[in-house]
Protein backbone atom coordinates (compact mmCIF):
# COMPACT_ATOMS: atom_id res chain seq x y z
CA UNK A 1 0.00 0.00 0.00
CA UNK A 2 1.44 3.20 -0.89
CA UNK A 3 1.94 6.46 1.00
CA UNK A 4 -1.13 8.10 -0.25
CA UNK A 5 -3.35 5.04 0.21
CA UNK A 6 -2.60 4.70 3.84
CA UNK A 7 -3.23 8.25 4.56
CA UNK A 8 -6.26 8.06 2.28
CA UNK A 9 -7.32 5.42 4.07
CA UNK A 10 -6.83 6.71 7.59
CA UNK A 11 -8.34 10.14 6.90
CA UNK A 12 -11.62 7.70 5.89
CA UNK A 13 -11.12 6.04 9.11
CA UNK A 14 -10.60 9.12 11.09
CA UNK A 15 -13.85 10.65 9.33
CA UNK A 16 -16.28 7.95 10.09
CA UNK A 17 -14.92 7.86 13.81
CA UNK A 18 -15.80 11.31 14.20
CA UNK A 19 -11.92 12.48 15.54
CA UNK A 20 -11.81 15.79 14.29
CA UNK A 21 -7.84 16.65 15.27
CA UNK A 22 -7.05 13.66 13.49
CA UNK A 23 -8.93 14.58 10.47
CA UNK A 24 -7.35 17.86 10.17
CA UNK A 25 -4.43 17.10 10.45
CA UNK A 26 -4.63 14.60 7.43
CA UNK A 27 -6.57 17.02 5.40
CA UNK A 28 -3.89 19.05 6.40
CA UNK A 29 -1.27 16.84 4.84
CA UNK A 30 -3.01 15.64 1.67
CA UNK A 31 -3.60 19.44 0.88
CA UNK A 32 0.24 20.00 0.93
CA UNK A 33 0.55 17.01 -1.33
CA UNK A 34 -2.28 18.58 -4.00
CA UNK A 35 0.18 21.81 -3.58
CA UNK A 36 3.09 19.60 -4.33
CA UNK A 37 2.10 17.75 -6.99
CA UNK A 38 0.45 21.08 -8.70
CA UNK A 39 3.92 22.52 -7.97
CA UNK A 40 5.49 19.89 -10.06
CA UNK A 41 2.82 20.07 -13.02
CA UNK A 42 2.12 16.14 -11.42
CA UNK A 43 -1.61 16.36 -10.61
CA UNK A 44 -2.58 13.84 -13.00
CA UNK A 45 0.27 10.68 -12.26
CA UNK A 46 0.64 11.95 -8.38
CA UNK A 47 4.00 11.91 -6.81
CA UNK A 48 6.08 9.27 -6.50
CA UNK A 49 6.63 7.57 -3.32
CA UNK A 50 9.81 9.60 -2.06
CA UNK A 51 8.17 12.77 -2.87
CA UNK A 52 5.39 12.15 -0.50
CA UNK A 53 8.07 11.28 1.83
CA UNK A 54 9.74 14.48 1.26
CA UNK A 55 6.17 16.25 1.61
CA UNK A 56 5.71 14.65 5.25
CA UNK A 57 9.34 15.18 6.38
CA UNK A 58 9.06 19.46 5.20
CA UNK A 59 5.69 19.29 7.26
CA UNK A 60 7.42 17.29 10.34
CA UNK A 61 10.34 20.21 10.31
CA UNK A 62 7.57 22.55 10.29
CA UNK A 63 5.71 21.49 13.42
CA UNK A 64 9.34 20.74 14.85
CA UNK A 65 10.27 24.79 14.42
CA UNK A 66 6.24 25.94 15.36
CA UNK A 67 7.12 24.15 19.07
CA UNK A 68 10.20 25.71 19.41
CA UNK A 69 8.81 29.30 18.41
CA UNK A 70 5.40 28.38 20.65
CA UNK A 71 7.43 27.02 23.57
CA UNK A 72 9.75 30.13 23.50
CA UNK A 73 6.76 32.04 23.63
CA UNK A 74 4.91 30.49 26.36
CA UNK A 75 2.35 29.29 24.34
CA UNK A 76 2.18 25.86 26.36
CA UNK A 77 -1.01 24.82 24.86
CA UNK A 78 -0.47 25.61 21.26
CA UNK A 79 2.81 23.99 21.64
CA UNK A 80 0.88 20.73 22.80
CA UNK A 81 -0.97 20.96 19.33
CA UNK A 82 2.02 21.03 16.76
CA UNK A 83 3.47 18.07 19.14
CA UNK A 84 0.58 16.15 19.11
CA UNK A 85 0.04 16.78 14.76
CA UNK A 86 4.01 15.96 14.78
CA UNK A 87 3.24 12.62 16.63
CA UNK A 88 0.83 12.17 13.88
CA UNK A 89 3.04 13.05 11.13
CA UNK A 90 5.98 10.83 12.20
CA UNK A 91 4.15 7.75 12.10
CA UNK A 92 3.64 7.93 8.17
CA UNK A 93 7.68 8.05 7.90
CA UNK A 94 10.14 5.40 8.20
CA UNK A 95 12.54 4.77 10.98
CA UNK A 96 14.94 7.44 10.94
CA UNK A 97 18.81 6.60 10.38
CA UNK A 98 21.00 7.20 13.70
CA UNK A 99 23.67 9.44 13.76
CA UNK A 100 26.72 6.55 13.39
CA UNK A 101 24.68 5.40 9.88
CA UNK A 102 24.96 9.13 8.76
CA UNK A 103 28.53 9.59 9.39
CA UNK A 104 29.26 6.31 7.48
CA UNK A 105 26.97 7.59 4.67
CA UNK A 106 28.75 10.96 4.76
CA UNK A 107 31.88 9.77 4.69
CA UNK A 108 31.24 7.14 2.06
CA UNK A 109 30.03 10.02 -0.43
CA UNK A 110 33.07 12.54 0.57
CA UNK A 111 35.61 9.54 -0.19
CA UNK A 112 34.19 8.65 -3.46
CA UNK A 113 33.20 11.89 -4.64
CA UNK A 114 36.91 12.91 -3.71
CA UNK A 115 35.09 16.07 -2.31
CA UNK A 116 36.91 19.33 -0.35
CA UNK A 117 35.57 21.64 1.98
CA UNK A 118 34.35 23.64 -0.89
CA UNK A 119 32.47 21.38 -2.23
CA UNK A 120 30.43 20.77 0.81
CA UNK A 121 26.88 21.86 -0.41
CA UNK A 122 27.14 19.37 -3.29
CA UNK A 123 27.92 16.58 -0.23
CA UNK A 124 25.32 17.83 1.70
CA UNK A 125 23.05 17.19 -1.56
CA UNK A 126 24.40 13.73 -2.52
CA UNK A 127 23.92 12.57 1.39
CA UNK A 128 19.93 13.87 1.23
CA UNK A 129 19.67 12.22 -2.01
CA UNK A 130 20.87 9.04 -0.67
CA UNK A 131 19.14 9.07 2.51
CA UNK A 132 15.98 10.72 1.74
CA UNK A 133 13.50 11.49 4.46
CA UNK A 134 15.45 9.16 6.78
CA UNK A 135 17.83 11.74 7.96
CA UNK A 136 17.65 15.07 9.17
CA UNK A 137 19.11 17.79 6.82
CA UNK A 138 20.82 19.96 10.03
CA UNK A 139 21.91 17.10 11.45
CA UNK A 140 23.83 15.73 7.66
CA UNK A 141 25.05 19.14 7.56
CA UNK A 142 26.53 19.13 10.41
CA UNK A 143 27.82 15.83 10.13
CA UNK A 144 29.21 17.07 6.68
CA UNK A 145 30.97 20.04 7.93
CA UNK A 146 32.77 18.24 10.87
CA UNK A 147 34.02 15.54 8.34
CA UNK A 148 35.48 17.73 5.44
CA UNK A 149 37.40 20.05 8.21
Amino acid sequence: MSIREQIDSKLKEAMLARERFLTGVLRDLKSAFLYEEVAKKKRDEGLSEDEYLAVIAREVKKRNDSIEIYTAAGDKARAEQEQAELGILQGFLPEPLSENELLEIVRRVITTGGFGIKDMGRVIGDVKKEVGARGDGATIARLVKSELK
